[in-house]
């Protein structure tokens, strides 16, 4: 059942990025990287205000010294292959969402150690000193992001006159059904999420809940407080609010070993997908109605 679902994951996976690149083109990346603004505003958001409001949070909170390590660990691994489905599905700019992956998968190479080991030196844990492969993170972003994306913008520049409106509306449909398939799999496949006692655990879904909604909200008035347009902002703040609990999940069982450590990405994993659609929704819709873009 296991290996079913390691091999389903980033399958499905790699399917929902293609699906993404199909609705894309070379233009939407240029205009990206014509006004970087939004990329650094992203990036920035991601690798030092995620952390920093983690840290501020549960420095006080009263829960025990290695799930605030946990939290660390969420907070340090920023966007995923999910948040740019989220971004497709509620209208965002999926290129900056994209580009965001693809940046992020670098940039955490040298920014989780460091903040794993400072989370670890601060909450009183015994001193760490680990390093992430750089093979094995970008052979993963590669397979199962960049390449999928590609291909799928390839095929939409070179053949897109062939696909019918049908084509592109039943993508609407097919890309968030394989999301929920994929999630059903882990739940009912994945070891690490089974016999999860959730309700026995508030004590860490609400400090996670608040992260989540927390990071949603500054990520998006950041954006519009740096000028950015409201399409830019809400995909930041939907970058913010979904973290890659897959990887924190792989350094906290693989890497530090810690079943304790593992629970945060498990429970926070259990919700975030929803709550950040729903957060980016309101964002989207209850927020910029008074702002008009060009």
């Amino acid at each position: 059942m296991q290996q079913f679902a390691n091999i389903f994951m980033p399958l499905s996976i790699a399917l929902i990025m293609f699906g993404i690149g199909l609705e894309l083109n070379f233009k939407n990346f240029r205009k990206v990287f014509v006004q970087p603004r939004a990329i650094f505003t992203g990036l920035a958001s991601q690798l030092f205000l995620l952390p920093i409001i983690a840290f501020l949070l549960i420095y006080f909170w009263p829960i025990d010294p290695v799930y605030k390590i946990g939290i660390m660990l969420l907070a340090a691994c920023p966007g995923g292959t999910a948040s740019n489905l989220v971004t497709k599905m509620l209208g965002g700019r999926v290129a900056l969402s994209v580009s965001l992956t693809a940046f992020n998968s670098f940039f955490i190479l040298f920014s989780i150690p460091l903040i794993v080991q400072f989370s670890f030196m601060i909450f009183g844990k015994d001193e760490l000193s680990f390093s992430l492969s750089f093979g094995e993170t970008m052979s993963d972003i590669l397979l199962t992001v960049i390449l999928p994306v590609l291909s799928g913008i390839l095929l939409n520049e070179f053949f897109g006159h062939k696909f019918d409106y049908k084509l592109h509306k039943a993508l609407q449909y097919i890309l968030p059904s394989i999301m929920l398939l994929a999630f059903i799999v882990v739940i009912f496949f994945d070891e690490s999420q089974q016999n999860v006692a959730y309700f026995k655990h508030l004590n860490l879904l609400i400090p996670l809940i608040i992260l989540n909604f927390m990071s949603i909200i500054v990520g998006y008035f950041v954006g519009r407080h740096l000028k950015l347009k409201h399409s830019f902002a809400y995909t930041i703040a939907i970058e913010m609010g979904l973290q890659n609990s897959v990887l924190a999940l792989f350094i906290a069982s693989q890497v530090l070993k810690d079943k304790d450590i593992s629970l945060v990405a498990i429970l926070y994993s259990s919700f975030s997908l929803i709550t950040t659609f729903v957060g980016g929704w309101i964002l989207k819709n209850y927020f910029g109605k008074q702002i008009s873009e060009k």
